[in-house]
């Protein structure tokens, strides 16, 4: 009996419609997520009459945002694509993150993918000819459509 390997294939990743959607709305949601936080310091500062949290969040400069705003982002992808391969925008779209046989990426892909995304002009490498970006060729990891994906590993590994 020949045993039969999985390999993602053009067909099963996701479009650039896609990614371009999963990239717009995870940038919204980690907005949310860095608004929320500020807003919790500020509410928390109020309530412990604690005047230094306030005034730090308000004097922050353009570097501290966006450092804060990176560092809640890599938390955000980090967390998210580790323990479910996907984040909130990639469940909406019915997408998720694998290795090129198919299984869930280890951490240490997961890492590098999310250290990635930080490279300047990341964002621009899907405009290239290759379907991924630099946080995806670096990490060998592929986003694929869920339901295609699912459906094609049943065939090629149940005999």
């Amino acid at each position: 009996m020949e045993s039969k390997r999985f390999t993602v294939t053009d067909d099963l990743l996701a479009s650039r419609g896609q990614r371009l959607s999963n990239f717009v709305m995870d940038l919204a949601i980690e907005y949310v997520i860095w608004i929320s936080i500020g807003t919790t310091i500020v509410l928390f500062s109020d309530v412990a009459n604690s005047s230094f949290l306030k005034t730090w969040i308000s004097s922050m400069g353009i570097f501290e945002k966006g450092l804060s705003f990176a560092i809640i982002a890599g938390f955000y992808y980090y967390l998210t694509e580790l323990y479910f391969s996907r984040s909130l925008a990639k469940f909406l779209t019915q997408t998720y993150v694998v290795m090129k046989n198919g299984s869930k990426p280890n951490y240490k892909s997961i890492l590098k993918r999310t250290l990635c995304r930080f490279i300047p002009f990341e964002a621009f490498s899907f405009l290239g000819g290759e379907p991924g970006g630099w946080h995806d060729s670096m990490s060998e990891t592929y986003v694929v459509k869920k339901h295609e994906f699912e459906k094609q590993k049943k065939i090629i590994i149940l005999p």
